[in-house]
């Protein structure tokens, strides 16, 4: 059994500073409760409801030598904590895209660009490039995938099938779907989903909140609230995700027949 967790989060729209204490104090608090990975927000560090690109800009910063992920990799070197967390990136031609860094205790370990792009994201950002990739933490393959690629059940899919064992899913969820969807993301690939959402409002726009953790048998462990910031934590079973029969006739991967998927 081990414990991993979301960290639900109200950023402050372009000031990484105020986002760094508020991630480090969602961070301690897992890290008081043993918990070995915590996943934070997608732009955790920037906010979301740019006006334009040069807001982007501003607050973007290059992966791995940037400021936000050196942020990270002292908290989880100080801590002794995975970290996952989405950030704005930018890389050394000036190109910008939505990004998750994984971290732990011994640094930097990679990141994910975001593949499907949200409504006005494609104004500023470029869709991702790097595809999805599974990232093995030493006790548990983690995969990531980014808010609005849930809705394409073929980025969980494709983690899966790579050999992920928790999705980390680090989001700003506006519609009201996820929290309905991400159980059965779970269940349809038999492993463990973190979706750590934002709350409160930007310059209009409303986020949901309710982060989850959702096991391999569509059980939610644990659920956030609407509005507050909160340390999610549950302590799950690497052994269910591990394991893809239903029973002793069937078994998630084995009886796929991607002969007749293709269109």
């Amino acid at each position: 059994m081990v414990k991993v967790a979301f960290g639900q989060m109200r950023p402050v729209l372009l000031d990484p500073e105020a986002n760094y204490s508020r991630a480090e104090r969602l961070v301690a608090e897992a890290a008081e409760n043993e918990v070995r990975l915590i996943v934070l927000p997608e732009l955790f560090d920037t906010g979301y409801n740019f006006k334009n690109r040069a807001e982007v800009e501003e607050v973007a910063s290059p992966i791995p030598d940037g400021k936000t992920t050196r942020f990270l990799v002292r908290l989880a070197r100080r801590y002794r904590i995975f970290i996952i967390a989405g950030t704005a990136e930018k890389d050394r031609f000036g190109r910008l895209y939505n990004s998750a860094v994984i971290v732990g205790p011994t640094g930097y370990i990679g990141r994910y660009r975001k593949v499907h792009l949200f409504a006005r994201e494609k104004e500023f950002f470029e869709p991702g490039n790097l595809g999805f990739e599974v990232f093995n933490l030493g006790f548990v393959r983690v995969g990531v995938m980014i808010c609005f690629d849930w809705f394409f059940p073929e980025s969980a899919r494709t983690l899966a099938l790579k050999g992920a064992e928790i999705i980390a899913h680090p989001a700003n969820l506006v519609m009201p779907y996820a929290p309905r969807a991400m159980p059965i993301r779970a269940l349809e690939n038999r492993v463990y989903t973190i979706t750590a959402d934002r709350v409160g409002e930007e310059r209009g726009l409303r986020f949901i909140g309710r982060s989850q953790i959702n096991s391999p048998l569509a059980e939610t462990l644990v659920e956030g609230s609407e509005d507050g910031e909160e340390v999610g934590i549950a302590e799950i079973d690497l052994s269910l995700a591990r394991n893809k029969r239903l029973n002793d006739y069937n078994d998630v991967f084995r009886d796929r027949r991607p002969e007749y998927y293709a269109r």
